[in-house]
C-alpha cells in the first residue's frame, strides 16, 4: 500500500510541475530557417576564433537544430553542423564568407561539429562544441596531389628553399617560418612534384644578410601565407602578406577579430608534437570550459523533455475516380449519392510532408 501511495504522490508532483510550466520543452525549427542560419553562423565564427592553427572553416550544411526552452532560463540551441575547410589561413583577415572552400581534388577537409548555444538578452553565444575532422578526396582521381606528412624531407626542402627565395626578392623585413599548413605530392612525367602551404611571420631582421632573426610579437608582426610548388632545386613561390588589422565582414556587417596564435614555434626545442602533429590541422575535439555537459558522449539528454513538433504539414486531398466499367465478379456496392461524393471527397488518412525540415541544403558539396 505504501508503494502505491508513493507512486500516486510522485504522479501528482509531475502533473503539478507540468501545470506550472517548469518542464523543459524543445522545438524543431526548419534547418534552412533564418533562426537556424543565424545560430549556425554564430557557431561558425566562434569556431574560427578558437581555431589557432591551419585554416578557417565555412558552414556547408545545417544537419539538425533543436531549441530547448525552460521557464526562467535562456533558451539553449543544440546544432549539428557540417563545415568545410577554406583556403584562408586563420591569420588571413579575409572574411570567411569570401573564402573559397578547398575542393575534393586537392583533398578537402570536412568537420562534423555539435554546438550548444544560449540565447540571452546579449544575443546568441556558444557554450560548448565538439568536432570530428576528416579528409575527403575525389574517387579514383589518378594523378591528383595527395597529402604527405609534415616531416616529409623533400617537402621541407621545398619550403626552406622557396622561403629563402621569397626573402631575397621581397622589400619587407625578413620572414621566418611560422607553421606548415599543408604539404602534398603529385607524380608527374619528370618525377614527384611537391606542393606546400605555410604561414610566415616577420622578424627583426631588415636585411637578407642578417643571420640571427627573431620573430616579432604577434600583435605587431606582419604575417603571410606562402604557396610553393616544384622541388628544392626548381620552384615557384607566391606569398600573400596580410597586416594585423580588423576587417568588416560584408555578409554580417560585423567586425572580425584577427586571430592570435598560441605560439610561433614550428620546429626546435619548443615544438610540441601534440599541438602541431604531422598531418593537417584538426579542429578541437571538445570545447566545454564551463563543464555544461550539454555535449556529452550520449546524444540523448538525461532530462525528461516535452517535444513540441513543428507546425502541421499540409494535408493533400485526392479525389478517387470511379472505374470505367464493372469488374468481373465484383461485389455489388450500393450506389453513392453524387452530391455526397462531391461534398466529402476521399482523403489520405496520414498527412504528407511536402519537404523535409532537416537537414538543410548544402552550400557547397
Amino acid at each position: 500500500m505504501q508503494i502505491w501511495v508513493k507512486v500516486a504522490v510522485l504522479g501528482l508532483l509531475v502533473m503539478g510541475s507540468w501545470a506550472q510550466g517548469v518542464m523543459p520543452t524543445f522545438s524543431l525549427p526548419p534547418c534552412d530557417s533564418p533562426e537556424a542560419e543565424t545560430a549556425a553562423l554564430v557557431a561558425q565564427d566562434f569556431l574560427n576564433a578558437q581555431h589557432t592553427h591551419g585554416y578557417k572553416y565555412a558552414l556547408n550544411q545545417i544537419e539538425k537544430i533543436k531549441i530547448l526552452s525552460k521557464p526562467g532560463q535562456p533558451d539553449t540551441y543544440l546544432l549539428e553542423l557540417d563545415l568545410l575547410e577554406t583556403t584562408c589561413h586563420v591569420l588571413d583577415p579575409t572574411p570567411v564568407s569570401l573564402c573559397p572552400v578547398r575542393q575534393k581534388r586537392t583533398t578537402a577537409v570536412e568537420a562534423d561539429c555539435d554546438f550548444a548555444l544560449t540565447n540571452t538578452t546579449q544575443g546568441l553565444s556558444v557554450v560548448a562544441f565538439k568536432c570530428k575532422t576528416e579528409t575527403e578526396s575525389e574517387d579514383e582521381c589518378l594523378g591528383c596531389p595527395s597529402l604527405v606528412p609534415f616531416n616529409d624531407t623533400d617537402g621541407l626542402q621545398l619550403i626552406e628553399k622557396s622561403l629563402d627565395s621569397f626573402n631575397k626578392n621581397n622589400t619587407l623585413n625578413k620572414f621566418a617560418l611560422l607553421e606548415i599548413g599543408r604539404m602534398a605530392s603529385q607524380i608527374v612525367s619528370g618525377g614527384p612534384k611537391y606542393f606546400a602551404e605555410y604561414a610566415i611571420i616577420g622578424t627583426n631582421c631588415t636585411s637578407y644578410d642578417d643571420d640571427i632573426c627573431i620573430p616579432q610579437n604577434h600583435t605587431v608582426a606582419i604575417h603571410g601565407l606562402c604557396r610553393a610548388e616544384g622541388s628544392a632545386n626548381l620552384n615557384d613561390v607566391d606569398c600573400k602578406i596580410f597586416s594585423p588589422t580588423q576587417t568588416v565582414d560584408p555578409a554580417s556587417n560585423a567586425t572580425v577579430r584577427i586571430q592570435q596564435l598560441l605560439h610561433a614555434h614550428t620546429f626546435g626545442p619548443q615544438h610540441h608534437p601534440t599541438i602541431h602533429d604531422l598531418s593537417h590541422h584538426k579542429l578541437t575535439a571538445l570545447h566545454d570550459p564551463a563543464r555544461s555537459g550539454l555535449l556529452s558522449e550520449s546524444d540523448e539528454s538525461a532530462e525528461v523533455v516535452v517535444v513540441v513538433p513543428p507546425k502541421e504539414a499540409p494535408v493533400v486531398k485526392r479525389e478517387v475516380s470511379a472505374p470505367e466499367g464493372p469488374a468481373v465478379d465484383a461485389p455489388v456496392v450500393p450506389e453513392l449519392n453524387a452530391t455526397v461524393m462531391a461534398e466529402k471527397p476521399l482523403i489520405l488518412s496520414d498527412p504528407i510532408l511536402l519537404a523535409p525540415i532537416c537537414p538543410g541544403k548544402k552550400k557547397h558539396f
